[in-house]
């Protein structure tokens, strides 16, 4: 993918797509989309309801932002929309501010990305560990799926809030409410999603159970059997002011900020804006995770390279617009673009005519939806649980991994699991910061050579290459605030009677204002008239960088520089 040169990064996939399109690739394209459709309704409707919103929520999201995004981004096969990786950080959002405080954290998340992406952020996806990835997504599949056996096993909670342990603690003390009927409809819904291609190789496994689980749910209706469905759970206003059952069929209606008060878009106060701003955060840096993560992906599949940029200024403005028409959160979706690729997409048309199409089956089937029961949405969203845990990577990075990739792996997926994704994330990222420190300083090695102390134990003395009364400090490694105790921890040693201190530090890749400090502070301690200092460095930047921090002219001036031992020598 080439690099646009523009000030705004976007639209570099369709812009290199349509170069050479043609009548074949839209055919290839319409036929993809109408796959990935299927596959997307269900599921944009279930995740909406398990982040505690109506079912049409999700719809929007799906629609606004999978046209946008598409058109915007910087990945051919990219299609977004809402996932689960959503809904550990929206359920609570909602629990707390409702649906205005999602629709404004996700508009001030998609500014976030869109300033992401204008900084050329795009790259930093590269810097978060796989322990990490690897974790809190297995530990938000966890949570997902526990969040759905309340609809999966009709125990009829009302309020299914709280930490993961209190959630345990309801499902146990309502497992006696279970409806059989409601279970049968789950299970057989959940069974076909795992073997409904087998079945009816024609089909996505998703619309084939989808279907089943709504005959089924009927059936038992008509035996007499209590079977919650999307009609009997949701309704909405219609036209004339009369209540409704199921989604509205309507398009997604944009709105815009306003200052009225009590409104949906009114633009928040500050203590509003300062609550909502660490989860607006956390759902732009999930946002870019995720999207940067499926584009990848998708490269791997289909032998191309996304530009990452585009893509995050494409999902910035793509939660922006689905925010103004009601939405949740949008980002990349790692299942639906690896169907969009399986079905032979052509170009990043495919996305965004799959998000037509869903908005086409809004406005002619909304009254069909209707019947879908919520037991077989709860059942989509244990699939998609499954499917993103990764158990296989997990239980084998587990088995091969270091031992401090194995602690990040854990810290991650415990604290996403009994706490929320953004203490596993930053928590983890922590974990996984201060272990590569400590690698990192068992890398930095010291070795002093000459005339020093005896108390310096395992140090050669006297070695005959250097005059009487020379000291040669080596420090390989890195120098920065996590190595600077172990490679200056010699130095205080050196005694009156050595004549000439040699510091060697060609064997250190770089060194931070900390290192400076303490090189600076070594300096001052040792170099005098009578005991000049000399510093064997090989990196023309280390060098400029001591000599600006060395300020005290009296030091200064008994510190040389060399190139080599050979020149003192």
């Amino acid at each position: 993918m080439n690099k646009h040169p523009s000030f705004l990064p976007v639209a570099s996939a369709l812009r290199g797509s349509m170069k050479q399109y043609n009548a074949s690739m839209f055919r290839h394209d319409l036929l993809a989309a109408f796959v990935v459709s299927l596959v997307a309704l269900p599921l944009s409707m279930a995740l909406s309801i398990a982040v505690g919103l109506p079912p049409q929520h999700g719809l929007y999201t799906a629609i606004v932002a999978g046209i946008i995004v598409p058109l915007l981004g910087g990945s051919i096969w990219q299609v977004s929309g809402p996932t689960a990786a959503f809904v550990v950080i929206l359920a609570p959002i909602v629990s707390q501010h409702g649906l205005r405080g999602i629709v404004w954290s996700g508009l001030i998340a998609g500014v976030i990305l869109i300033g992401m992406g204008i900084s050329r952020l795009g790259r930093l996806i590269n810097y978060v560990p796989y322990p990490v990835t690897t974790g809190f997504t297995a530990g938000i599949a966890v949570v997902l799926a526990v969040l759905s056996l309340n609809d999966f096993m009709g125990l009829g909670i009302a309020s299914f809030d709280g930490s993961f342990i209190q959630k345990l603690s309801l499902i146990g003390a309502h497992f006696s409410s279970l409806q059989p009927a409601t279970l049968v409809v789950g299970v057989v819904t959940l069974a076909l999603l795992f073997w409904g291609e087998r079945i009816v190789p024609f089909m996505p496994a998703a619309m084939t159970a989808i279907l089943v689980g709504t005959g089924l749910a009927l059936a038992f209706t008509s035996m007499g059997y209590e079977v919650a469905t999307i009609g009997s759970k949701f309704s909405y206003t219609g036209a004339e002011g009369e209540v409704v059952s199921g989604i509205p069929p309507y398009p997604p209606v944009f709105s815009w900020p306003t200052f009225s008060p009590g409104e949906l878009f009114t633009i928040p106060t500050f203590t509003e804006f300062h609550d909502l701003l660490f989860p607006a955060v956390a759902i732009a840096i999930l946002a870019a995770i995720e999207s940067l993560l499926s584009a990848t992906v998708a490269d791997s599949m289909a032998g191309t390279k996304h530009d990452p940029n585009a893509e995050l200024t494409g999902i910035g403005v793509g939660n922006v617009f689905s925010a103004l028409a009601a939405g949740i959160p949008a980002t990349g979706a790692i299942a639906r673009t690896a169907t969009v690729i399986n079905n032979g997409a052509r170009s990043p048309l495919a996305s965004s005519i799959h998000a037509v199409l869903i908005m086409l089956y809004v406005l002619i089937l909304a009254p069909y939806i209707s019947y879908v029961p919520m037991a077989a949405l709860a059942a989509l969203l244990i699939h998609t649980a499954y499917r993103m845990s990764h158990y296989k990577q997990f239980i084998r990075t587990m088995q091969i991994a270091p031992g401090s990739d194995v602690v990040v792996l854990l810290v991650c997926f415990v604290l996403t699991v009994f706490i929320d994704m953004v203490a596993g994330v930053g928590i983890g990222m922590i974990c996984a910061s201060l272990l590569l420190i400590k690698r990192v300083m068992e890398m930095t090695q010291v070795e002093v050579e000459g005339d020093t102390n005896e108390l310096v134990v395992g140090v050669p003395t006297n070695a005959p290459q250097f005059p009487k009364g020379t000291v040669v400090y080596r420090v390989r490694g890195p120098l920065f605030f996590g190595t600077i105790e172990k490679a200056f921890e010699r130095y205080q040693f050196t005694h009156d009677y050595v004549k000439r201190f040699i510091l060697d530090i060609r064997g250190v890749p770089f060194i931070d204002m900390t290192g400076l400090v303490a090189v600076k502070t070594m300096l001052s301690s040792i170099a005098r008239e009578e005991r000049p200092v000399h510093i064997i460095c090989n990196s023309p930047e280390i060098q400029k960088k001591i000599q600006q921090k060395i300020s005290d002219h009296h030091v200064k001036q008994f510190v040389h520089f060399h190139q080599s031992l050979d020149e003192l020598q």
